[in-house]
């Protein structure tokens, strides 16, 4: 077996809860990981006794001499460290800490004794995936997450060492339920066994606070909640681990209603506590004039956009009388983002402007304007706030953002403008097809085969033309004339004045 070790794609972790991923139900804690278990507290020959033997044995000589070697080397480094488990030295080493950078632990480790050399640290990382599958120790679960090891390399072992029954009935459920794509099928693999490795035990152990957990640290460490996270709750209830009174359905276990102005702020992990307070008052003060998702959005404008932003580049700050430097910097930072460019084999991150720049300066205007009314109104609650706003009238003008965005809007228009017409005769040519095949297959007999449009096709037994989707396909491509037709005029009159003005003397 061929493990590999990739960097992830990794989002900054801004929060410690994704903001638009609510609170999992408090009913179901996770699992408090164990201290001490046989396996963990085994000496060094008994470990490397066990782990030379099946079902941790490869088939190829060379891989498993590689395997070896590389467990020798992990059982060095890991004796370099203080404890008396491997689970302790696994901690104390500061792999586990570093995350996606742990790889960097033991190359130095490498280099400092004179041994360093890729060959070398590739067999060491190795060892440490067969390692977690043989239970020696338990990374965290922001370590499995994070570090980008390939899980279903941990998950093949796992099903072969610790629960092979366990990983069957999970893999049959998943290809027995037409719902559950193959990918949606990897992806519940990776996740049990990633909760093994945290949690130690077998499948049938895993609850409903382990898979709430890991759905809950995988949306923290990503910029967004990973998919087919339905799929694999519902997986897992469905081979019997939860009990009868489990949710069916994880958002079920996600609807926590409406978060108070002080945990939409907690969500940011602000450092300045009484800049923290100041923002939960200031939600709590606008609050009974808002509905929910503006409060969500203004606590997400306030907390992360703005203050979390400052607090990250400038660690310490507790005013919000920010310097000259300081609102500039900050402003410089909003006004571009990194996106993902290129094609599945050649992607690469490129600064692009943010479009919605001045929609987040916005609210923090307000925010400022607001406290100084106030202060007049209630000076003992918020005149020590009141400081000059960072943000200018004149940087929040909506008149230039509207030009650019209809500017935008013509310039697609014209790009697209020439391709209309091929699209159109695409469409008609399409539905055209269509309509030739449902004519024939309601002029076929059941059972029998009927040629149209290039294809051979047999109409089923009891199963009306309908049934392939012909009748809706052709209404689809009608509806698609027709707006290739409606964006056909439209660009005829985005074009109109502009070339009024080129022939105008």
């Amino acid at each position: 077996m061929t493990v590999e070790l990739v960097e992830p794609t990794l989002g900054e972790p801004i929060c410690a809860v994704a903001p638009d991923e609510p609170a999992g139900d408090t009913r179901f804690a996770a699992r408090v990981p164990a201290v001490v278990w046989p396996a963990t507290t085994a000496s060094r020959h008994e470990v490397t006794t066990r782990l030379s033997r099946p079902p941790f044995v490869l088939d190829s000589a060379g891989s498993q001499e590689h395997r070896v070697r590389g467990l020798g080397l992990l059982l060095d480094w890991l004796s370099d460290y203080p404890g008396h488990s491997w689970q302790q030295r696994w901690m104390a080493s500061g792999a586990d800490a570093a995350a996606a950078h742990w790889r960097a632990v033991p190359a130095k480790w490498l280099r400092r004794r004179g041994d360093f050399n890729s060959g070398r640290q590739r067999a060491l990382c190795a060892a440490v995936v067969v390692a977690i599958a043989a239970d020696v120790f338990r990374p965290s679960l922001d370590w499995l997450v994070g570090a980008g090891i390939r899980s279903l390399a941990t998950a093949h072992d796992l099903m072969e060492t610790r629960d092979p029954d366990g990983f069957t009935r999970l893999r049959k459920l998943c290809d027995s339920d037409r719902l559950v794509s193959a990918r949606g099928r990897d992806y519940t693999l990776r996740r049990a066994a990633l909760i093994l490795a945290a949690q130690g035990g077998t499948v049938g152990e895993i609850t409903i606070g382990d898979v709430l957990e890991l759905l809950a640290t995988e949306a923290r460490i990503y910029r967004q909640p990973r998919t087919h996270g339905a799929d694999f709750y519902r997986m897992m209830r469905g081979i019997g681990v939860f009990d009868a009174s489990a949710p069916h359905r994880l958002g079920e276990l996600r609807r926590a209603g409406q978060r108070t102005p002080a945990e939409l702020i907690d969500r940011y992990q602000l450092a300045c506590r009484p800049v923290r307070d100041l923002l939960v008052d200031y939600l709590k003060e606008r609050q009974p004039g808002m509905d929910y998702s503006s409060l969500r959005k203004l606590a997400t404008y306030l907390g992360n956009t703005f203050w979390k932003n400052i607090e990250t580049h400038h660690p310490g700050i507790d005013s919000l009388h920010l310097t000259a430097d300081v609102a500039e910097a900050w402003k410089k930072r909003l006004r571009t983002m990194s996106q993902t460019a290129g094609t599945a084999e050649d992607k690469h991150t490129v600064t692009v402007e943010r479009i919605s720049y001045r929609q987040c300066l916005t609210p923090v205007r307000a925010f400022y304007l607001d406290l100084a009314q106030w202060a007049i109104e209630e000076p003992g609650r918020w005149a020590r706030w009141v400081a000059p706003c960072p943000v200018k009238d004149e940087e929040i003008n909506q008149r230039k953002l509207t030009r650019h965005r209809k500017a935008r809007m013509d310039a697609r228009t014209r790009e697209r403008l020439p391709v209309l017409a091929e699209l159109g005769r695409s469409l008609v040519e399409r539905r055209n097809a269509t309509q030739a095949l449902l004519r024939a297959a309601q002029q076929t007999q059941p059972g029998q085969n009927f040629a149209a449009a290039g294809q051979t096709l047999t109409r089923l037994l009891g199963v009306s033309p309908n049934a392939h989707g012909l009748v809706i396909e052709g209404d689809h491509v009608h509806s698609s004339i027709r707006a290739a037709s409606c964006r056909r005029e439209e660009g005829v009159k985005v074009e109109s004045p502009q070339r009024s003005e080129e022939n105008r003397p």
